[in-house]
């Protein structure tokens, strides 16, 4: 069973480096539940889109807003995960969404230098009150395409975003700067732990060049105070319910094909935040 949120000297960790891993948060039961749920499920494959990622490949995913009844819900909503976003925001949180990431062997895409609250300062969202957990479906290697983070990058503040590829990516020039100061970190998972992550964390991964996949669901949430102040393609607050951690279990194979419960997917054209970064780059060239 789920091992519970993260310990109090955890939170210290994630304040001072912006972000902290949860190791063993999920047992193998657990995970390989959900593994095999995601690999199976018709319906994830089917929602899933591609990201190019601006050096030759492509990024595989599927993205949905809210929870759901599903395996996938229950762990968005499962007690560890949640109460560990709660004490990491200082109150109550709401479901932001949740992805799975599909870096297939030999032809997973990298993402470009990033942060998330790069897109998601586009969604009208005020404070970078937001965290994203990581759940490691697959090993993740530096082999396999890990991700990579600039230690204590959440201390710069929001960096200017532009497209790079389909994706949004960090001004290289201050990128570069940072590398220079900051301590580049690959973080190499096992299948049930759990990556905690701020907002404004600089990431990247690299392309999956060998021949293990490294799928990963990543659950986003933000403060249920950080309400977002207009109408975009992620939800304002919505109040989440959360479950035990034994809910997981109890949901086995119940997969988004198994379902009938609206979990709202996002379709590839209605992500506008990128789009916004290219007309905001355009606005400022005087185009």
């Amino acid at each position: 069973m789920a091992a519970g949120p993260m310990k109090d000297e955890m939170l210290t960790t994630y304040e001072a480096d912006g972000f902290v891993i949860a190791r063993g948060m999920f047992s193998s039961e657990e995970i390989g539940l959900l593994r095999r749920s995601a690999k199976e499920d018709r319906a994830l494959d089917q929602h899933s889109f591609g990201k190019g990622d601006g050096e030759g490949g492509t990024v595989r995913l599927s993205l949905w807003n809210h929870p759901g009844d599903t395996i996938y819900g229950m762990f968005a909503r499962s007690e560890s995960i949640v109460n560990t976003a709660e004490k990491i925001l200082g109150g109550e949180v709401y479901h932001y969404h949740s992805k799975m990431i599909m870096k297939d062997a030999k032809v997973g895409g990298a993402w470009t230098w990033h942060q998330d609250y790069g897109y998601w300062y586009q969604n009208g969202v005020l404070f970078p009150l937001l965290t994203s957990a990581f759940i490691a479906v697959d090993p993740a290697t530096r082999q396999n395409g890990c991700m990579q983070v600039l230690k204590a990058s959440h201390l710069l503040g929001r960096v200017d975003h532009v497209l790079t590829g389909e994706q949004a990516g960090a001004d290289m020039e201050r990128v570069r700067e940072a590398e220079k100061v900051l301590e580049r970190m690959y973080v190499e998972m096992d299948p049930g732990d759990v990556l905690f992550f701020h907002a404004n964390l600089l990431h990247r991964s690299d392309q999956n060049n060998s021949d293990k996949p490294r799928w990963a669901m990543i659950c986003c949430y933000n403060a249920a105070r950080n309400n977002p102040y207009k109408e975009h393609h992620h939800p304002r607050y919505t109040p989440l319910s959360k479950v035990p951690d034994s809910a997981i279990i109890e949901a086995g194979l119940r997969r988004f094909s198994d379902s009938a419960s609206d979990v709202a997917w996002l379709k590839t054209e209605d992500d506008k935040s990128a789009a916004s970064l290219d007309e905001s780059a355009a606005a400022r060239s005087g185009r």
